[in-house]
């Protein structure tokens, strides 16, 4: 089956924004605290999710809208990797959220003050309080950023037609 370039951005936006939604319900029903690397991690979802709808909306452009999301997307994974590396050595690293707030830190802190019910970071990174198939959340997050990698590269190494017929 091939897909259009509009509907695989659509797929992608779908994806990351059901990701974002969720992490958001697992927190609320496990009654679980996002530390700041989490709520880093659901802004990059958002981004995401945002840049795959304008990619979807404006297909023309869909090389740079797919350049963005893959340049989000191993943001995403080098975040989820460093908390997954504070979750197995906590000890050999320094926790997040102490010292001086990080670039990370304050952005997540700006966005919490503005939306603290999806935003607010009251947890700790090194924290695994939710496990499925013995991954911890931030290990299935890099997972997904991962995926979400692949599908940029390969939108960008072989895009489709617009779906526009010439006249």
């Amino acid at each position: 089956m091939h897909l259009s370039l509009r509907a695989r951005f659509g797929l992608v936006a779908l994806a990351a924004f059901g990701l974002t939604a969720a992490g958001l319900l697992i927190g609320e029903v496990m009654n679980l605290q996002p530390c700041p690397l989490c709520i880093f991690q659901r802004l990059l979802y958002l981004l995401i999710g945002c840049l795959a709808v304008v990619g979807a909306l404006l297909p023309g452009w869909g090389r740079l809208w797919a350049a963005l999301l893959g340049l989000t997307a191993v943001g995403g994974l080098a975040t989820a990797g460093y908390q997954s590396w504070l979750q197995y050595l906590p000890t050999a690293s320094m926790e997040c959220g102490f010292g001086e707030p990080t670039l990370i830190e304050q952005i997540v802190d700006w966005f919490g003050v503005l939306w603290p019910a999806v935003f607010m970071a009251t947890g700790f990174c090194s924290s695994k309080d939710w496990m499925f198939l013995g991954l911890s959340m931030a290990n299935w997050s890099g997972l997904c950023f991962l995926a979400f990698a692949i599908v940029a590269g390969s939108m960008l190494a072989k895009p489709a037609a617009v779906g526009v017929r010439a006249a």
